[in-house]
């Protein structure tokens, strides 16, 4: 038989869950192909590029589309468990398909960038060219890895992480080419000083960095921001990164938008992991696509 769209493993996925204990994702998908009488020869497939099995590559889509519900949570790294309200869902007997998903606010902000239907539809069924849904599904493809970044960042030690966002702005040239361009760092009194970067490779000037590992659902307000400027105003500092995995509030943004005499940019988390993504920070190219199109130069001249 043929391996099933992704969609169709989320019921089963749960099943394979449903016991309520942690299990890694090579018992997860053992689970799923006996339970789907899946042959060798299925489990074998390959996708086009030929860098994973079809089968793999579904499996993964359907824990994340139930994780981003609610379903299914993820608490060491490759290991998987079925949430409170995944068993609540399951015990329901309900359909679990993608319409039956869209009823979770968290998946409906997932997949607001996705291309409508999914998989459903038929390429000639959609009003979108080819190159939109192409740009789609780059959008859901980064947004789930944006997601599955932050879990791995939220496990990191506030040391950790740390460290990842002095190696961020590095990446992306911050103080590239000096020595000590960037440091964590624990001054005395600093108030919130987690670390100072080079803004440029002469090092004429330093950024002072303050980094919070806080929940992503959690909104950080404006006595933060002024505790930090404090600080800054402390180090006799103009230039400020407050940088965290949560987000700001609107008194927050507008406070470090009145600022004078001092310059402070604030990256929330989504920020934070969609430039993870694009300087390469804690992921590496899986595939690489080639969009081309007629050189109508080349064809104008005499051949």
């Amino acid at each position: 038989m043929a391996v099933p769209k992704f969609f169709e493993f989320f019921g089963v996925l749960l099943e394979a869950l449903k016991d309520g204990e942690t299990h890694s994702a090579k018992e997860v998908k053992d689970i799923i192909a006996q339970k789907m009488n899946l042959s060798e020869a299925d489990i074998s497939e390959l996708v086009p590029s030929g860098r994973q099995t079809t089968f793999y590559n579904r499996v993964n889509w359907a824990k994340t589309y139930l994780q981003k519900a609610g379903l299914v949570e993820t608490p060491q790294r490759g290991n998987y468990r079925i949430t409170a309200e995944g068993k609540r869902v399951l015990k329901s007997g309900a359909r679990i398909d993608l319409e039956y998903l869209a009823n979770y606010d968290t998946f409906k902000d997932f997949r607001s960038i996705s291309p409508e239907n999914d998989s459903e539809s038929s390429q000639e069924e959609k009003n979108e060219s080819p190159a939109e849904i192409l740009e789609a599904a780059y959008e859901q493809i980064t947004s789930a890895l944006a997601s599955q970044l932050m879990d791995e960042v939220m496990r990191l030690s506030p040391a950790g992480f740390e460290r990842l966002v002095v190696k961020l702005l590095l990446s992306m040239g911050y103080g590239n080419g000096i020595n000590d361009a960037g440091k964590v760092t624990r001054l005395s009194n600093d108030e919130g000083i987690d670390g100072i970067i080079k803004e440029d490779q002469l090092g004429f000037s330093n950024i002072y960095i303050q980094a919070k590992q806080w929940q992503p659902e959690q909104t950080i307000g404006r006595p933060e921001l002024q505790k930090f400027v404090g600080a800054l105003q402390g180090q006799q500092a103009q230039k400020g990164l407050f940088i965290t995995t949560a987000k700001f509030s609107v008194g927050a943004v507008q406070y470090t938008e009145n600022l004078s005499g001092i310059k402070v940019v604030l990256i929330d988390g989504i920020t934070l992991t969609r430039l993870m993504i694009k300087h390469n920070v804690g992921v590496s190219v899986e595939h690489t696509y080639e969009i081309k199109r007629v050189d109508s130069d080349f064809f104008s001249e005499e051949l």
